[in-house]
């Protein structure tokens, strides 16, 4: 939240009102290309970037981070708006809202970074193919097939489409060359930065097709208050199908992980307070509550305009509170700017928003130092691009259940055998079920002519599986002529 004391420093509101301005330009071209691609009209995503600056900016939890529509959901969006149809879109976002807010009061919010960051890794490597794989066809003009795979298997077609099309050649140029013009930008002086990348990529690209007479295809825009369309109650009672509840559950969970995350990444950026993860959950569900209201996207926090803000010198939430006016002013007074923004550009910002998704550069030195982790990771982001988001999710959370209870159910078996040929078997550490093969071999290779003692006394814990077992190895163990197993504990 803002202070009055913070208001009353001309220093103070002067940074962080020149730090809105960068945050605004850019988010503006993300905005736009989120709602695109995910194929929705081009004014929601502004709905939902004004929304997390105007009221999720005014909330406690973080400071310095800055909500809107982002790359992370445009798969999900795409799914369900393909699925339930442009109007149940808001049912879903604001039921998912509500689920938010349930979670942040009663306290979850913390629990959100007990998540694998694998799984997250993952996760966001996923969702960055399936984007990458579906704005390579929006970047020639061409219509995308429906699934990862698909999209996957029609590159070669594409190639040759781009080659022989001098339409398709024309516009994936201008999506190469704003790819070009990211990939290039932060090498360039100083003060030429000082334009946000994004911009200047789109931008360029405008120009380039203005100057040359070109015709690539472009957003439809039809005005703020007009892509606004309010749900009823018809779009409300889609709510009670299974399939629906399920994508609620996604858009919530996934929102908030990515949110919880960000925060994290944010306050390593800065000194100023740490996030209130809670607070932040709570604050997040009240956006996404009023841009489901609305009918506009689904809200997470966004770690490139959250980083802009930090990196711009914004010390307070005036700068993200400001930037959602500013996108305000722009929806209001140059709604037909949007409309000349050949989309090709557009998807070349979401290509390099994808690709920035995988951890390419990480995952070399997770495979050396935790394979395991690493294989989650890729496991996780394949399962993304074979099935879907919400299917990839939950099998990555499965597997890292299964390697933690694995690697955490590490038990020692060692023999001793003490004068009078009596054999003491001790077991130490922890034993479960997912251990008891291992525990059964070996205790099966004792000799059955020998008094055996079986030490439990130093395991930290023992599963109802592993004692039964046990309990039964003891009894059937030694022939008759032989004393029966003692078990110490």
């Amino acid at each position: 939240m803002i202070s009055v004391k913070e208001l009353k420093n001309p220093h103070v509101v002067r940074r962080d009102l020149l730090a809105s301005l960068v945050v605004f330009l850019v988010a503006l071209p993300l905005c736009v290309g989120v709602a695109v691609a995910s194929g929705v009209p081009a004014e929601l995503g502004l709905v939902t970037g004004i929304v997390g600056g105007l009221v999720v900016g005014m909330l406690p939890g973080s400071k310095l981070q800055v909500s809107g529509p982002a790359a992370g959901l445009t798969v999900l969006v795409y799914e369900a708006v393909t699925e339930f149809g442009l109007a149940t879109l808001g049912p879903i976002v604001l039921a998912a809202g509500l689920l938010q807010v349930m979670l942040g009061v009663a306290r979850f919010g913390r629990w959100f970074r007990a998540i694998s960051v694998s799984v997250v890794q993952g996760m966001l490597a996923g969702i960055g193919l399936v984007i990458v794989l579906g704005q390579l066809y929006a970047m020639a003009d061409t219509e995308q097939p429906g699934t990862a795979l698909a999209k996957l298997a029609g590159l070669p077609g594409l190639a040759a489409e781009i080659v022989t099309d001098n339409e398709a050649m024309t516009a994936f140029g201008l999506g190469a060359g704003t790819v070009a013009v990211l990939l290039l930008w932060p090498k360039l002086p100083a003060r030429v930065r000082m334009v946000p990348a994004p911009l200047a990529a789109v931008g360029l690209a405008t120009a380039v097709a203005a100057l040359a007479g070109l015709r690539p295809l472009v957003a439809d825009v039809n005005g703020l208050l007009h892509a606004i369309d309010l749900p009823g109650a018809t779009e409300f009672g889609n709510l009670a199908n299974v399939a629906v509840i399920g994508t609620v559950l996604a858009f919530a969970l996934i929102a908030s992980a990515e949110s919880l995350f960000s925060a994290a990444a944010i306050d390593r950026m800065h000194d100023g307070p740490r996030t209130n993860y809670d607070k932040e959950l709570v604050a997040q569900g009240v956006g996404n509550t009023i841009c489901g209201a609305l009918g506009a996207l689904p809200m997470t926090a966004v770690i490139v305009r959250s980083a802009a803000n930090v990196q711009a010198g914004a010390t307070t939430a005036l700068s993200r509170v400001a930037h959602g006016l500013w996108l305000l002013l722009f929806a209001a007074l140059l709604p037909a700017a949007i409309g000349i923004i050949p989309l090709a550009s557009l998807a070349g910002i979401l290509v390099h928003a994808g690709c920035k998704l995988v951890p390419f550069k990480e995952f070399g030195p997770l495979w050396r130092e935790h394979r395991g982790e690493a294989v989650l990771l890729a496991v996780t982001a394949l399962a993304i691009v074979v099935t879907n988001l919400f299917e990839g999710v939950v099998l990555g959370l499965l597997l890292a259940v299964v390697k933690s209870a694995w690697e955490t159910s590490h038990v020692q078996l060692s023999t001793r055998q003490l004068t009078g040929g009596r054999v003491v078997v001790t077991l130490t550490g922890n034993a479960t079920f997912l251990r008891l093969p291992r525990i059964l071999e070996q205790l099966e290779k004792l000799p059955q002519d020998q008094p055996t003692e079986l030490d439990l006394s130093g395991l930290r814990h023992l599963d109802h599986a592993c004692r039964v077992a046990l309990e039964n190895w003891a009894r059937r163990h030694n022939d008759a002529e032989t004393d029966p197993v003692t078990i110490r504990r």
